[in-house]
């Protein structure tokens, strides 16, 4: 079989640098011991071919796309069930892996905060994440508060894990060659189990929070009624960006007080 043809509706971008893959996989720190690492969208397998090399940890392949899951599978034989053909967003996780794994891939891009939302859900069972994403989208979550690139990914992620930039990518590694330029980032699994609030309403109150940006938190939030005394609070005079992680945790209490 010849190549995989890159499909635009799957957002595939095909690495061909082999560096860059080789650095990719070099990132990866099996945190916490994890012995089973899933690739998300492995294409050709740019990716696959260095991370099977490995003795320390076990690979599993998953993509939607047909095409290159009969190339996997011609070309990485010994990969056997561990090629898994189906939509990584709609995968019941627990029944590939029963106990806790990494994730490593060239994400793609109409796809990246999916895939990060899902690994939100999965937090308890994924330690490590290595990720090639768009630059702006890796900006964003990387970025600290106060940034005007500071958003829900930023926040959300970074409650949990641990985020490293590691290094830009330029489009011409890729074929086809994206519009934009791309970049690596990890993410590790902190020590926080359970946030000290309510985090189903953390996850509602960032998101709320950051709908309506431009505005302060007393417009944002004003769907919670709070009593006035509680809304004269100087937090309420911020906007989204402005709140760290742990503002938002000291907010999301404030709330369930008063609600």
């Amino acid at each position: 079989m010849g190549n995989v043809k890159p499909k635009k509706h799957l957002g595939q971008h095909f690495l061909v640098d082999q560096n860059i893959a080789t650095k990719i996989v070099e990132q990866l720190r099996l945190h916490r011991g994890v012995q089973d690492v899933l690739e998300i969208g492995p294409g050709m397998g740019v990716l696959t071919q260095y991370l099977i090399q490995h003795p320390a940890y076990r690979t599993t392949v998953v993509d939607i796309d047909r095409e290159s899951i009969a190339y996997l599978q011609e070309h990485f034989p010994q990969l056997g069930d561990r090629i898994i053909s189906a939509d990584f967003l709609k995968t019941d996780l627990s029944k590939l892996f029963p106990g806790p794994f990494a994730i490593i891939g060239n994400f793609p891009y109409n796809i990246s905060s999916q895939i990060f939302f899902k690994v939100l859900e999965q937090r308890d069972v994924v330690p490590e994440v290595v990720c090639m994403i768009q630059k702006e989208v890796a900006e964003r979550i990387a970025a600290p508060p106060g940034s005007k690139t500071y958003g829900i990914l930023s926040v959300l992620l970074q409650a949990f894990y641990t985020i490293d930039y590691k290094f830009t990518v330029s489009e011409h590694v890729f074929h086809p060659k994206p519009k934009v330029k791309s970049a690596v980032i990890s993410l590790l699994r902190n020590e926080v189990e359970q946030l000290p609030c309510n985090e189903k309403r953390f996850f509602e109150v960032v998101k709320l929070s950051f709908g309506t940006r431009r505005k302060t938190l007393r417009n944002s939030l004003k769907s919670y009624n709070l009593p006035p005394e509680v809304q004269a609070q100087p937090v309420f005079d911020k906007r989204a960006e402005q709140l760290s992680v742990q503002d938002f945790i000291a907010l999301t209490q404030l709330i369930e007080e008063n609600i």
